[in-house]
């Protein structure tokens, strides 16, 4: 296919790059520079209505289209990922600020989704029962919703749509994806990746826009299923929105994600896996590790002595940057954002142990902050209580694993947790008491691989539907349950009968 060109930044529908109609639009920018790259249009009613129904007639035809011949297309689009992995990952780096390495990871992660979308002929079957009474048989199908939506975030531009989108499309449905209107680019790759694969016109749509974009899509009657990943306010109204207008909703908010570090665990082992899960991408993962809560005065001491000299060695760069550990926040509003929560954390008494307000970058203009660590933090802050979107982590000390646990169960938001531990018992006791979705034992991000479901508790989540795993086939189909009997043509019998059908 060689090397893919995206001049402008469109919408993609019906297999066509659409410049758009609306007088609306917004920017993007290089996090890296702080540069404007490019505008966005944002999609009226109109367009969306229009590309609702040149999408729903597309699931028509793809709905009916044998399984054989939808996975030979996810096959090609897998190989055409790999093959693009290079340009992919730079392409995300531009437009998102992470660094390369980081962005080929998502990649590969967006790739476990695309190897479990291959498997839906598995995923789809029904039942069979065999003269469940008077002769009939019993079976059931699943069978696609028709034309769902995915809207995803700018943290992962990649693995989160692939993750949201690819099993819809394997089990037949017709698609609009809405991406962060922050990183539009990396959704036009995939478009291309798409087209290249052979996948049909109008099976896979991207629109971009606002809020009110999102709207028009969410309410739209021919839309049957909605897919969000967002901050916990929007997850909680796209819920209620989309609930209301009679559809079928999986909302992923935000995390709060603590790792509870036993006076047993190895610290140096500890320490080298909160840096990495704690400050990779800048801290803008919603599984991101966002309070160590070591156990003990004695495991405090020694834990805030060894995390404080490997923080004080991170570095932030250019997505292009091989030296750097992580790159740019992805606009300057995230980065006041970040400012105006560590100077109110300050103010109400925490302790700034590592200090990352004035980033040592070469490049002023980009979006950065430097790695900052807060201690002396308590449940009843602000920054303790509430998702911090960057490069800022805090040290919650407490006296025993009971205490953790009951701090964390007490959160209102449930993403992730996990324990660093050589003790069974208190890996145990962890696992089976502690009141999120994902959790982890010597695991520094207990995000599951892609094969698994994905799906935080609490406040964390609104909906019944997974991102990852096998509960994704579940969600993008329904259920139909078939009776069938075939008389015997020399049976004559004829009989009304008022009862309730029994066996």
């Amino acid at each position: 296919m060689g090397i893919v060109t995206l001049d402008e930044v469109t919408h993609y529908i019906n297999g066509q790059q659409v410049k758009g109609e609306n007088d609306k639009f917004g920017y993007v920018y290089n996090p890296s520079t702080g540069q404007r790259i490019a505008t966005v249009p944002y999609a009226s009613i109109k367009e969306v209505d229009e590309t609702v129904q040149l999408a729903k007639k597309a699931a028509k035809r793809w709905g009916a289209t044998s399984v054989g011949t939808r996975i030979q297309i996810l096959f090609k689009f897998r190989e055409l990922l790999v093959e693009h992995t290079e340009q992919l990952a730079k392409l995300i780096g531009k437009e998102n600020g992470k660094t390369i390495s980081d962005a080929k990871g998502e990649i590969d992660r967006g790739i476990e989704s695309v190897d479990l979308a291959i498997g839906a002929p598995h995923l789809i079957k029904g039942e069979h029962s065999v003269n469940v009474g008077g002769d009939i048989n019993a079976y059931s199908m699943k069978q696609p919703l028709g034309l769902v939506t995915c809207i995803s975030p700018f943290n992962f531009p990649v693995m989160i749509p692939l993750a949201m989108s690819v099993m819809a499309v394997a089990v037949g449905n017709a698609m609009i994806l809405k991406p962060s209107e922050k990183v539009p680019y990396s959704a036009l790759f995939l478009s291309k990746l798409w087209e290249e694969a052979g996948l049909p016109d109008g099976v896979w749509n991207v629109v971009n826009g606002n809020k009110d974009t999102v709207n028009a899509i969410v309410t739209h009657k021919d839309v049957k299923a909605v897919s969000f990943v967002g901050s916990t306010k929007v997850a909680e109204v796209i819920y209620e929105t989309a609930t209301r207008h009679h559809k079928r909703v999986a909302a992923f908010g935000g995390g709060k994600n603590h790792m509870v570090i036993m006076p047993d665990a190895d610290i140096d082992k500890v320490v080298d896996s909160f840096v990495g899960a704690a400050y990779g991408s800048a801290g803008q993962r919603c599984m991101a590790i966002s309070v160590a809560m070591p156990v003990g005065k004695k495991t405090t001491e020694l834990f805030t002595k060894k995390l404080r000299t490997k923080v004080e060695a991170l570095k932030a760069g250019s997505y292009d940057d091989k030296d750097a550990d992580f790159g740019a926040l992805i606009s300057n509003d995230a980065k006041q954002e970040i400012l105006r929560a560590i100077d109110e954390a300050v103010n109400e008494g925490a302790n700034i142990v590592v200090d990352g307000r004035n980033p040592k970058v070469e490049n002023k203009e980009g979006f950065y902050l430097d790695a900052t660590l807060l201690d002396h933090v308590t449940p009843d802050m602000n920054i303790y209580k509430e998702e911090v979107f960057g490069p800022v982590r805090v040290i919650v000390p407490v006296e025993t694993l009971e205490k953790a646990i009951e701090l964390i169960n007490d959160h209102q938001l449930g993403n992730g947790a996990t324990i660093f531990t050589n003790n069974g018992r208190s890996a145990r006791i962890f696992t089976q008491e502690i009141e999120v979705g994902m959790t982890g034992v010597n695991v520094p991000i207990p995000i599951p691989v892609g094969y698994h479901n994905f799906g935080g508790w609490k406040d964390s989540r609104f909906g019944e539907g997974q991102m990852f795993g096998p509960d994704t086939a579940r969600f993008f189909t329904k259920m139909k349950t078939v009776s069938e009997r075939w008389f015997d043509w020399e049976d004559t019998t004829n009989e009304t009968n008022f009862d309730f059908p029994s066996s």
